[in-house]
């Protein structure tokens, strides 16, 4: 556990700094928001027909193994990004890698957030998964707090490089681990086709629409630092630290609430929350708006870690990996919604226009979600 531990950490560092790196990098060389929604929308293309792909893969083969391969494949793609990023220009160069990036991010993910049940079993679910979230999510707070500092020396090229060694790390932890631990070759799943029941379609919105809000974050943090507050790298460095330790605090007080509150209902107050929390931005200033980037982090992981638990209780080890995969798509298949309006849009509309549009539709999704969720009793 403690080898899977410290590979949850180190890719997130490793991971959550790619993005981080990638946005700034685009903004700063004047891209804008419209530059980071293009290059995101590419991500999400091949989020979206890999996924499936990734899910069936972590199905059928040892999931330790193909975190090895997919964390050795994401150190080699940012390490040629630095490189190229000293030669060639910022948009094509990121465009190009990120292809590449997330083909291996989505294995490595399908295959590492499969794995916890094989890891923790005999072990509580909801703990185990909340032990790991917070891991991860202390790596991705980590890597925003390296940000400032390694973005602020003009190229982003070391900050690349730099993060890219975190990737090492986390092969070495996974290699650590016992093979006893993670099964040599998991089990075939029976059947072909995964069956998803209507309590899974539900599930899958609540995550879909929680996904959005974190990808909105993304796309339209740094332009809602650099142009919108007119902040400095260490200011978007800061947004992205008050969202990791929302998040850390999410984790947390998971256990706590769903010993009070049923899942349904737990997704459908997370959801109203994260809508109030994105409408208030377009009145705060910093440092107020810090404290809603951080509860925004919380709401998100709340509710990850909460659907993670529960989809893991409803669906077999051995389909596991396919249902996050679909689960997957269908968040994807919604950030490309988002991606393509921010396109369009490009840097005609403030940032938080586009923060408080999107939280009136999540508040216009909770009754139709609570309908179907009663209706299925």
């Amino acid at each position: 556990m403690l080898g899977f531990l410290a590979s949850t950490f180190s890719a997130a560092v490793g991971r959550n700094g790619y993005y981080i790196a990638s946005a700034w990098a685009l903004v700063e060389a004047g891209y804008g928001s419209a530059g980071v929604a293009t290059l995101l929308a590419i991500v999400s293309v091949v989020e979206f027909i890999a996924s499936p792909l990734a899910g069936a893969t972590a199905d059928r083969f040892d999931r330790r193994r193909l975190n090895v391969v997919a964390d050795v494949g994401r150190f080699a793609i940012m390490l040629t990004t630095a490189f190229s990023l000293l030669y060639l220009d910022v948009f094509p160069t990121l465009c190009l890698s990120a292809v590449l990036f997330s083909i291996c991010d989505r294995i490595a993910l399908t295959a590492s957030q499969a794995m916890i049940p094989l890891v923790t079993r005999g072990a509580d679910l909801a703990a185990s998964n909340s032990n790991v979230f917070f891991v991860m999510q202390l790596g991705s707070l980590g890597s925003a707090l390296l940000a400032g500092p390694l973005l602020s020396g003009g190229s982003p090229a070391p900050a690349f490089a730099a993060l890219a060694l975190f990737f090492l790390v986390s092969v070495g932890s996974l290699s650590s681990m016992q093979l006893g631990l993670v099964p040599r070759r998991v089990s075939r799943p029976n059947g072909v086709a995964l069956i998803v029941d209507r309590r899974l379609y539900r599930l899958f919105a609540a995550y879909a629409l929680l996904y959005g809000s974190a990808v909105l974050v993304t796309v339209m943090g740094s332009s809602f630092i650099f142009e919108e507050q007119n902040g400095t790298a260490a200011d978007f460095g800061h947004l992205e630290a008050a969202w990791s330790a929302g998040s850390l605090l999410g984790a947390v007080l998971f256990l706590r609430l769903t010993r009070a509150v049923s899942a349904p209902i737990l997704h459908l107050m997370l959801l109203g929350s994260t809508a109030l929390a994105l409408m208030s931005l377009i009145a705060l200033r910093a440092p107020c708006t810090l404290i809603v980037f951080a509860t925004l982090g919380c709401l998100y992981n709340l509710g990850r870690v909460s659907i993670e638990v529960t989809l893991q209780s409803r669906v077999g080890d051995s389909v596991l990996g396919r249902a996050k995969g679909v689960m997957h798509s269908l968040a994807v298949a919604l950030g490309l919604l988002i991606f393509s309006i921010a396109t369009v849009l490009g840097d005609s509309v403030f940032p938080s226009t586009v923060f408080f549009s999107f939280g009136l539709m999540l508040l216009i999704s909770i009754p139709l979600l609570s309908i179907g969720m009663a209706q299925r009793g």
